[in-house]
């Protein structure tokens, strides 16, 4: 007895990546209207922008040479002439604190670069595959977490050696493990979801599973990671110069600033107060605006 049974409608897969992008694309702009509902984000956000647009148009906000030794205006009080005072070699505070953001900015951004390059691969590729990749891998950022970043930072500089660069990288590498840790968690999560199933099922390479379907559903949470970490690596590459393993003088750099004005405290507090105010600003910038991120891409904070 033949039974006869009714073709299925097939839907294209055109159709369900259509429907996947109009989805993200509307996840996110819910997202960005959460995120200037909030006042403290906004606020952030705002202050972090005048910070960019300083470092970007630094010679036209300010009148002198961040670098040029004036010995007859030196340790001059805040003024009109000097809005933040001067220094023990007679440098304009306000100006080296404008330029030094350039270099804070960039210390903060190419640190967490490197730390999410490394973190998020390994992460990834933890989560995905399992088994031995995943026990190496781990066992890996296990000891690394062993160890407090900065102490980790110092143990990279001490190999490569004091500068700049090198400290953006060791700050870079010591935040990693956090970022794959993070990351492995949220591929488990995903992994276990039916679109990922389904991929798998028709036979799609691991390659484009982690770069198509996984990670675009994990870069929520490390938007939000990475925001804070630009914080903290701002933080830690002000230590590492402060400690005289970072930015070598002359560079304007606030830590540096701070560490030159340790032993005038009391003769010229202003050398270091300004440069301290300048990294807590930033800073506190810098979590105003992850807070706010954080709140608008958590799908249970929709209201």
């Amino acid at each position: 007895m033949n039974e006869t049974t009714a073709p299925r409608e097939t839907v294209p897969p055109a159709a369900f990546q259509d429907e996947g992008m109009r989805r993200s694309r509307s996840l996110w702009v819910d997202a960005f209207q959460r995120l200037i509902r909030n006042p403290g984000s906004v606020m952030g956000a705002i202050i972090l922008l005048l910070l960019i647009l300083g470092a970007i148009f630094a010679p036209q906000v300010t009148r002198y040479d961040p670098l040029e030794i004036v010995p007859s205006e030196r340790l001059i009080p805040p003024g009109a002439q000097y809005w933040f005072g001067t220094d023990t070699f007679g440098r304009d505070i306000y100006t080296r604190i404008v330029y030094g953001s350039r270099i804070s900015l960039r210390m903060g951004i190419v640190s967490v670069t490197i730390a999410a390059l490394l973190g998020v691969t390994s992460g990834l590729l933890a989560g995905f595959f399992g088994g031995r990749t995943d026990n190496l891998i781990m066992r890996l950022v296990d000891i690394t977490l062993a160890f407090p970043g900065i102490l980790l930072a110092l143990v990279i500089i001490a190999i490569l050696g004091p500068s700049l660069f090198n400290a953006m990288v060791a700050v870079g590498i010591s935040a990693a493990p956090t970022y794959a840790r993070v990351t492995r968690g949220m591929v488990l999560t995903t992994k276990a979801d039916v679109f990922v199933e389904a991929a798998t099922g028709i036979g799609c390479r691991p390659e484009r599973i982690i770069t198509r379907h996984i990670l675009p559903n994990i870069l929520g949470p490390l938007v939000v990671v990475a925001t804070l970490g630009v914080a903290g690596a701002i933080i830690s590459g002000s230590a590492l110069s402060f400690l005289g393993l970072g930015a070598l003088p002359p560079t304007p750099e606030w830590g540096l600033m701070l560490s030159s004005g340790r032993n005038y405290l009391r003769a010229a507090p202003w050398i270091t107060t300004f440069p301290g105010l300048a990294i807590m600003v930033t800073v506190l910038a810098i979590n105003l605006l992850g807070d706010g991120l954080r709140d608008a891409l958590d799908p249970h904070m929709k209201r």
